[in-house]
């Protein structure tokens, strides 16, 4: 496993986890993504940023629409929707399909396709960036004459944290 995976796989791989440190981490590396292709992180693209980036679970455009909606009188479904393609096409989040929801790229400044290992009992996503399975995927559809456009994986199961806490059904009698 390289750095960037233990960096990536880190919320899964131990309770250890400082999020505002993270949250700041992926700001600035927004501030310098946008800046190095040439595009502007505005106050309402660094906004919808910064909630998608509030915690590790994946966040619905009608959740960040209902925050906004109570921050500024101007906020519609066109302008979340918006500013969360133009998020995507600078690569500074990840569209998880299988849930209609975004999370908050670890490596922006890393073009790569996303693998999301997502924990069916807490909710919590993990991008697991291996660069090699990717490779491996457009390998396998090349020999079968497929171009690949777009690629996203997604793996559902159970994060370490769940699997090892008790499960608690109800309160005690």
């Amino acid at each position: 496993m390289n750095t960037a995976d233990h960096t990536v796989l880190r919320r899964f791989a131990n309770g250890v986890h400082d999020h505002g440190r993270c949250v700041s981490g992926a700001m600035a590396k927004a501030e310098l993504a946008c800046a190095a292709s040439g595009r502007r992180l505005t106050p309402l693209r660094r906004r919808v940023l910064e909630l998608v980036w509030g915690s590790h679970l994946p966040v619905k455009a009608y959740d960040v629409l209902a925050i906004l909606g109570q921050e500024r009188a101007q906020a519609a479904p066109p302008t979340v929707y918006r500013a969360l393609d133009f998020l995507q096409s600078v690569g500074l989040v990840h569209r998880i399909a299988s849930l209609n929801a975004f999370v908050g790229c670890g490596e922006p400044q890393r073009g790569h396709v996303g693998q999301f290992l997502i924990c069916t009992q807490c909710g919590a996503v993990a991008e697991l960036a291996d660069p090699a399975l990717a490779q491996r995927v457009r390998r396998s559809a090349e020999r079968l004459g497929f171009a690949v456009q777009r690629e996203t994986i997604e793996v559902e199961g159970v994060c370490r944290s769940c699997r090892t806490s008790p499960v608690v059904l109800g309160p005690s009698p």
